[in-house]
């Protein structure tokens, strides 16, 4: 199978190219490589014949014709996005621009190119979201998102990926094109870019750096190791009902604070500092605006319809992120001079 996908540079993408050219599967990147993409997150399949790259910006139709029209995909994985929340405050119009119009093009792109072929019944658009569009759920565990849940996203962010996700449900609905849709928690792993929680932790701890926890650290989320989400991407995308739904979880809920004293325990243990403890570093900042309280999701379905159920514990994640991050400071030094990364940004009122 030949499979487009959309932001392959970054975090997600670069872990769902690499599992599905171990798979035997071909692969056509599209992405812009704005600051948060990496290339170097794909040297292993680089020289693959199953991978080719193409450098555009999803918004510009005439490439995206181009490659839908040069390298024929069977399906399409739609990854492609902005998601920074704290980037989405100081920069809500960029957000927009991106995870909205540009999904709007991929769907116009992808619709046509599905006609021209005669509608064939393997195509997939399978566009990948987050749990975020739901908004915040009360500190009750039994409380969970599920598939049903009605949407309300609190932040830019989270608006502009629930305006996509019922962007391509209207196009399956109206158009007939064959969409599967996925919501998933938090992701975390090798490979994830610097400015997001975990791995910011783990740099500024080996820095010696204040370790910023938003608020009294209360903050619930579900934490996904990001191959366990690929697993469950491509299982989808081959296995999952066309129009339907499938939220991917961790099953992993913590604080934030907890999940930071985590890190902390494992970094003391491998890479002890002069005195004292990493937690000695921990810092409460103000609050983030509109900070969702809670997330947690319910996998029912994809555990009952598809199979899935992730694999790797918190507890082993987080040692083998926290490894990773020791071992491949070649990969992430660099990155820490991409701007705004390291800073406290979404301090807008």
């Amino acid at each position: 199978m030949k499979i487009l996908v959309t932001g392959g540079a970054g975090f997600i993408g670069s872990t769902l190219i690499r599992l599905a050219i171990s798979r035997g599967h071909s692969v056509v990147n599209v992405d812009m490589l704005t600051y948060a993409a990496c290339l170097e997150n794909l040297t292993s399949v680089a020289n693959s014949p199953n991978y080719a790259f193409e450098q555009f910006d999803i918004r510009d139709r005439i490439r995206l014709e181009n490659v839908f029209s040069v390298h024929a995909p069977d399906t399409v994985m739609h990854l492609a996005a902005e998601s920074h929340v704290d980037r989405s405050i100081d920069d809500p119009k960029n957000f927009i621009e991106t995870n909205v119009n540009g999904t709007l093009n991929m769907l116009e792109v992808a619709r046509e190119y599905w006609q021209k072929k005669g509608k064939p019944a393997s195509f997939r658009f399978h566009h990948i979201s987050t749990d975020e569009v739901f908004g915040s759920l009360p500190n009750d565990p039994t409380a969970l998102f599920t598939e049903n849940t009605s949407y309300d996203p609190r932040s830019p962010y989270s608006a502009s990926k629930a305006s996509s996700d019922h962007l391509v449900r209207a196009w399956h609905e109206t158009y007939g094109l064959p969409i599967v849709l996925t919501n998933c928690s938090n992701n975390y792993g090798p490979y994830h870019f610097p400015e997001k929680f975990i791995p910011k932790v783990i740099l500024n701890a080996l820095a010696g750096k204040p370790l910023p926890i938003y608020g009294d650290g209360g903050n619930i989320r579900d934490w996904l190791y990001v191959e366990d989400h690929a697993v469950a991407l491509l299982l989808v995308l081959e296995k999952g009902t066309v129009g339907r739904r499938y939220n991917i979880g961790g099953n992993n809920e913590m604080t934030n604070l907890n999940l930071v004293q985590s890190l902390c325990t494992i970094l003391d243990r491998l890479k002890p500092r002069a005195s004292g403890c990493f937690a000695d570093l921990i810092t409460f900042v103000a609050d983030r605006p509109g900070h969702d309280k809670r997330y947690a999701i319910d996998t029912t379905r994809i555990r009952n319809e598809l199979g899935w159920r992730p694999t790797v514990t918190i507890d082993e994640g987080l040692e083998q992120t926290v490894c990773w991050y020791l071992d491949n400071e070649d990969w992430w030094r660099p990155l820490l001079n991409q701007g705004g990364v390291g800073q406290r940004l979404g301090l807008t009122e």
